[in-house]
């Protein structure tokens, strides 16, 4: 080590106070590129671990393939494992308790289906045969047949065929296809005569609807048995998992002489794994990831360059006398890179092992919550890679490399003389620090004194600044980015609102059956819904964006200047409507009038366009309160009718529960019962009636609903596919708050350091005005306005390029999403508060300390 190195060595452990303040400067930053990077592959470990323990593992999926083709995929170098599945059909279920679900539905796999897919086996064993089979524990419970290990069942299976589904067989995701009388309109086609012995039950698979009209039975498919005419379905599990498998994929099924139409994939799974072959989802997520890391980066820069930057300026003095001993330009640069280096080696680590420490507590006190509220099986990890860790060191040590070059390359420029003097950091030139009279006249000399302090020490005062800067685009941009995942997250997302969709038949509904379903002990709330169907005519003006897009490109859906649009009228219960009304702000009056319909627009629609992917949310209507819409039917001729005239009583963006978003040319409005009525009063129209239950245990109610044995009721239990959405919202919400959580105290450190350390260098300065006659009121007064200043030159950059970065991210969000950029103001406003509210805090409990410093002393002080 030379002697120059030696120096820095014990210049560091002399001046303590500044070291300790720079490392821990450094071991936040890395604690929180660690943290960000952990927090990220943690929450797609747990988000693979939940798929694979919902809907079982399995990435690329070959249909209809015969035994060569099998023979092919597990030749291939990327297949880890081949499973084999195949849907035998449906047979009849002879005593079954529950008109809805009629059937057994019979499947088969091979002996890794059964690792690969989630089958909780409750008693017996699994299927080693083909004439072997489990049940489902759900069959006992509604079927008047008791059936038990043992067993022996000889099943007609064959297809299922609906009226209206043309000839094609119907799946298990195509519920029990019955008329408005409840008479069943499907039979069971081509069957053949299967016997199996039942050797276990199974619990209910959570892959299987609820609505679905089988209960599962599941068989062994041996490869070995299959005739040259047979196909199944190969899913498989890959060795590596890479943007090139949907590539690969296509060249294998050519290779097998398999259409491209037979290959399916594992989107949920493969999209934890962050692939996805949708070209703009792709654009999305590759230009947010480089935006964030930019964000977080440029944080990290700031925080550490303060650090090193007000160390190199301290250390100025002591690189001078180095210079008049005869140390060269290089040594004195590469003096502050070796102190980077020893912090880096001390920091590193220890900031590594604190992103992770903090990471795991958090996860160990928010697992239970998700637990318990979301009903998640898997529990939420610290998930550690190699990638993650080399990630956040390369990371860390480019920072440290940045944040230490413009103070070497500034300290390697500095004569000796100059940097003994400080003259290159302090400006006493009367141009330099010239002030504006009107400032002494407005504020005081304090004021005054104030200003000229920041102008002499021109670069702690940028440093300072930029150090706020920083702070505000970092909290603004995560603030924001947070903002438009969850926004782009409900809107990909369906809407559902409710667990349980209870039709009935025909338009009328049994209030003593409702009252039976809605006194249920686990329901939690429940709406009536009255749904109709018209339509409009809208004037060009009045349409969205997006669709005078569309009207652009083809003018023939224009009509005398208007765009026809289909109503989707709902009618809800007084009890419903009053709380909805309320909840919009609207009195329930204003809807019940007995010359007139009035209704209540939902101006705001989100859905997926068909053609490019993109999920869209945009006005439905640019129309006001007051005005009014023509309704009309069309008529068995398909002609259209006028039906009436409806008022627009409020306009809203808020859904109530049961009613789902419309997309395109649609409305969706909300009307009282009697203005419904009022409807089918006048016209020969029809409607439909529904209730919409929540409930505390969807599956125990819906057997509960269906214990009732009453006629005409249809039950549609959606509670897993709303599960799934409120999971992805809910731990989207804890890890983009928890990020806004520690940019937030990233941010407060990253000040508190920057004003404390730079107060603590003016103890010279202070105690020269004191000795001067500054009394401790006129010394408060300079600090407040001190902060003041520095808030206002940092909103006055920060907030313009915060503004820049968040357009940035809501373009790169535009290429998979589209909706209106929009400020979040009041982000904006607890930015501009917090920051008046920290450098004030900052600056007071740095002079505090100062206040007690004895002047004399202070005066003689050569270095802190």
């Amino acid at each position: 080590m030379n002697i120059v190195n030696k120096l820095t060595l014990r210049h560091l452990k002399e001046n303590k106070r500044r070291t300790l303040v720079t490392i821990i400067g450094v071991i936040i930053s890395v604690a929180m590129l660690t943290a960000v990077a952990t927090i990220g592959v943690s929450f797609l470990d747990l988000m693979k671990r939940q798929e694979i323990a919902d809907n079982g593992e399995w990435h690329v999926l070959y249909k209809n393939v015969n035994e060569k083709q099998i023979e092919a995929i597990k030749k291939d170098d990327n297949s880890k494992k081949v499973v084999l599945s195949r849907d035998l059909g449906y047979a009849k279920l002879e005593g079954s308790e529950n008109v809805y679900k009629p059937y057994f539905f019979i499947k088969e796999y091979n002996h890794h289906g059964f690792k690969q897919f989630p089958i909780e086996l409750s008693s017996g064993r699994l299927p080693r045969s083909a004439g072997e089979v489990v049940i489902s524990d759900a069959i006992a419970a509604n079927a008047n047949v008791e059936y038990k290990v043992g067993d022996i069942l000889t099943l007609e299976i064959g297809e299922r065929i609906g009226d209206l589904s043309n000839g094609n067989a119907l799946s298990q995701i195509d519920a029990l296809q019955v008329d408005e009388d409840g008479n069943v309109l499907e039979t069971l086609t081509n069957k053949t005569s299967r016997t199996f012995k039942i050797v276990g039950i199974i619990e209910r698979p959570t892959w299987e609807p609820t609505w679905s009209p089988g209960y599962t039975i599941i068989s062994y498919v041996d490869e070995n048995t299959l005739a040259s005419g047979d196909t199944v379905n190969a899913s498989v599990v890959l060795n590596k998992v890479n943007r090139s498998l949907y590539s690969h994929a296509e060249e294998l099924a050519a290779e097998i002489q398999l259409d491209k139409t037979s290959i399916g994939y594992n989107s949920e799974l493969l999209r934890y794994h962050g692939l996805t072959n949708n070209d703009n989802l792709r654009a999305t997520l590759y230009s947010l990831t480089a935006i964030i890391m930019a964000v977080i980066i440029i944080g990290s820069v700031s925080l550490i360059y303060n650090a090193f930057a007000i160390s190199v300026s301290e250390r100025s003095r002591h690189l001078g006398m180095l210079a008049s001993v005869g140390a060269t330009k290089q040594q004195k640069r590469n003096s502050v890179f070796f102190e980077g280096a020893v912090i880096g080696l001390i920091s590193i680590p220890i900031g590594i092992f604190s992103g992770l420490a903090g990471i795991g507590i958090t996860f160990y006190f928010i697992n239970t919550y998700i637990h318990g509220a979301l009903n998640v099986s898997e529990k939420l990890a610290v998930a550690v890679t190699p990638m993650s860790i080399l990630v956040a060191c390369v990371v860390s040590i480019l920072t440290i490399f940045i944040s230490t070059y413009i103070p070497a390359k500034r300290a390697s420029k500095v004569s000796a003389i100059d940097a003994i003097r400080q003259s290159t950091d302090i400006k006493l030139t009367g141009k330099a620090v010239k002030t504006s009279k009107l400032v002494r006249k407005l504020f005081g000399i304090e004021a005054e004194f104030g200003l000229k302090n920041l102008k002499r020490n021109k670069r702690r005062y940028q440093a300072t600044v930029f150090s706020l800067v920083i702070s505000i685009v970092l909290f603004l941009a995560v603030s924001y980015f947070t903002d438009s995942l969850k926004k782009s997250l409900q809107l990909s997302q369906d809407g559902v609102s409710y667990d349980i969709q209870v039709s009935f038949r025909g338009d009328g509904i049994d209030h003593q059956i409702v009252d039976s379903i809605t006194s249920l002990k686990n329901v939690t709330g429940s709406s009536i819904v009255r749904e109709m169907s018209l339509s409009t005519w809208i004037e060009e003006e009045a349409i969205s964006k997006e669709l005078k897009e569309l009207v652009e490109q083809d003018k023939s859906t224009l009509q005398d200047g208007k765009i026809n649009h289909f109503i989707n009228m709902t009618a809800l219960d007084d009890e419903s409507l009053e709380a909805y009304a309320k909840k919009i702000g609207i009195d329930k009056n204003q809807l019940f009038d007995s010359e007139r319909i009035k209704g209540i627009v939902i101006d705001t629609n989100s859905y997926q366009d068909a053609y490019t992917g993109k999920f869209i949310e945009s006005k439905a209507i640019n129309t006001e309160v007051g005005k009014t819409l023509e309704l009309l039917s069309w008529n068995d001729d398909d002609e259209e009718e006028f039906v009436d005239t409806m008022e627009i009583a409020a306009l809203t963006d808020e859904l109530p529960m049961g009613v789902n978003q419309v997309g395109g040319a649609s409305l969706n409005v909300i009307v009282s019962e009697q203005s419904l009525e009022k409807l089918l009063a006048n016209k020969n129209l029809r409607s439909y009636a529904y209730l919409y239950l929540n409930t505390t245990d969807p599956m125990k109610t819906q057997q509960q609903i269906e214990d009732l044995k009453e006629s005409g009721l249809y039950i549609y239990n959606v509670y897993q596919r709303r599960q799934q959405q409120e999971q992805m919202i809910m731990l989207m919400s804890v890890f983009t708050y928890g990020f806004i959580l520690l940019i937030t105290a990233i941010s407060i450190a990253n000040i508190f350091n920057t004003i404390s350390t730079s107060i603590s260098l003016r103890k010279r300065e202070f105690a020269m005005l004191k000795s001067v006659g500054m009394t401790p009121k006129g010394f408060n007064k300079m600090i407040n306005y001190e902060s003041v200043f520095y808030g206002m030159k940092s909103l006055l950059y920060g907030l313009p390029i915060s503004i820049l970065v968040m357009y940035l991210i809501h373009r790169s969000m535009m290429n998979t999403f589209s909706y209106q950029f929009e400020l979040p103001w009041l982000s904006i406003l607890y930015v501009i508060v917090a920051v008046f509210f920290i450098v004030g805090s900052a600056m007071l409990y740095s002079s505090t300390k100062v206040k007690k410093e004895n002047i004399i002393d202070a005066l003689k002080q050569e270095s802190i």
